[in-house]
């Protein structure tokens, strides 16, 4: 079977059999397949997109071209989440050990940032200590005894996805929704998860800018994840402004932990709270949302959650004391105030264009080689919706250095709009798509 031959196949919109998938698949892995082949199936598949066999079979196909993790022996159920990423994101470190406290395993494999999206496993590596590198071991000891384990996709697992993702990004390939979803569904079911409950983000700070693209990844990833076996639910959730009051690393962190403690913001809590009852009714630990967004309230109030996440902490290295000691400290000296030009309602904070303005500040890369820093980002005094005087203080901003504020600042600034009428505000979830 001839690479050539596939490439025309899918070119005049033909549907690839199991077996030409393996071919360029498996090719590629082993190096029979050459790159230059490789993109121009990678752009065939963009532009003649591919079936939801097809894009099951891909899924399947990657999973296989590498190791996954054994969770055999341990008590289940197992379930995970994924977002699609955005700005001021830190729902994983909130909502694992909320969903760990109410009985539900939860083996995340997460990724850091690149672009203006900010990245699980740095926020997590702002944590003195904290260690995201497990080998399989160390991740199952710590999964059965804490509820929950966080690390990065490993060299042995998935390769088939790091190779071709690497490939997407420099051959304009990345919005494929066929291609996006293998690459997610390929490690998450390779982590061991039974089902799974996808965050996928709709707004200027997402990946998906349109409610209507949103909503295609997400029923490509729910009836895609259906065909390998698993229980999905996609939850499309508004990403117009940064999530929470507060965007960086261990800024984050912070916010985290006072989620935690039962003091979150109302919109990352509401998310996080959304996601986690859709996480147990996927397991089958409650029969509905409402029942399950009890449990998970109850799992904050009774300090079992804080008290799995103090537990985390602890096994992957991390200095409790430490980190807590650094809560409201950890800043770094170059600051600047982002005060209101004006007075009126804040009728936005645009959440890409603070995305973006964090690359300069040290939250988040331009490429994955790129250092990032814990002590700087933003911290939101106010935010849409609020009424203010001119040279009110909207956001305090910590950058690198003075270059990076002074390289920042006329994104930050062009990410507030001000007007005179009090706006609306937008529905946090949207919409939702259910394969259980």
């Amino acid at each position: 079977m001839r690479a050539v031959d596939i490439i025309m196949k899918k070119r005049d919109g033909g549907e690839l059999s199991r077996e030409e998938l393996a071919t360029i698949v498996n090719g590629y892995v082993s190096g029979e397949v050459p790159e230059y082949q490789v993109s121009a199936w990678l752009m065939a598949v963009f532009f003649r997109g591919m079936s939801f066999r097809e894009t099951a079979d891909l899924t399947d196909l990657m999973l296989r071209s590498g190791s996954t993790m054994n969770l055999a022996g341990i008590k289940g159920p197992f379930v995970d989440k994924h977002s699609t990423g955005g700005v001021g994101d830190k729902v994983s470190l909130i909502l694992a050990p909320i969903v760990a406290a109410c009985g539900v395993r939860v083996p995340m494999m997460s990724g850091r940032a690149l672009g203006h999206t900010g990245g699980t496993l740095d926020k997590l590596e702002s944590i003195p200590g904290y260690t995201t590198r497990l080998d399989e071991k160390r991740f199952r000891e710590y999964l059965e005894r804490d509820g929950f384990a966080m690390t990065g996709q490993t060299d042995a697992i998935v390769p088939a996805d790091k190779k071709l993702y690497s490939l997407r990004d420099v051959t304009a390939t990345v919005e494929s929704v066929p291609l996006i979803t293998a690459s997610i569904l390929s490690k998450k079911v390779a982590e061991g998860a039974e089902a799974l409950v996808f965050d996928v983000k709709s707004g200027p700070g997402a990946f998906m800018k349109t409610v209507e693209d949103a909503e295609r990844l997400a029923s490509s990833l729910v009836r895609t994840g259906q065909a390998m076996g698993k229980r999905i639910v996609g939850v499309i959730t508004d990403m117009t402004e940064p999530l929470g009051d507060k965007v960086g690393n261990f800024f984050e962190v912070e916010e985290s932990i006072d989620c935690l403690k039962g003091s979150g913001p109302a919109d990352l809590m509401e998310v996080t709270y959304r996601l986690s009852a859709w996480m147990l009714v996927a397991a089958g630990i409650a029969t509905d949302t409402a029942s399950a967004t009890k449990m998970c309230e109850e799992a904050v109030s009774s300090g079992k959650a804080y008290e799995l996440f103090i537990r985390n902490v602890k096994s992957q290295g991390g200095d409790v004391d430490r980190m807590l000691a650094l809560c409201g400290a950890y800043r770094s000296a170059f600051v600047r105030e982002l005060r209101a030009p004006s007075a009126g309602y804040i009728q936005s904070i645009d959440a890409f264009k603070i995305g973006l303005a964090g690359v300069y500040l040290g939250v988040g890369r331009n490429k994955t080689s790129d250092p990032v820093a814990p002590d700087v980002g933003f911290i939101f005094q106010r935010k849409k919706g609020a009424r203010v005087a001119a040279g009110d203080l909207v956001a305090t901003v910590y950058g690198k250095d003075a270059a990076s504020l002074d390289a920042a600042w006329e994104l930050i600034s062009g990410a507030l709009a001000i007007g005179p009428a009090e706006p609306a505000q937008n529905p946090i979830v949207i919409k939702e798509i259910t394969a259980l």
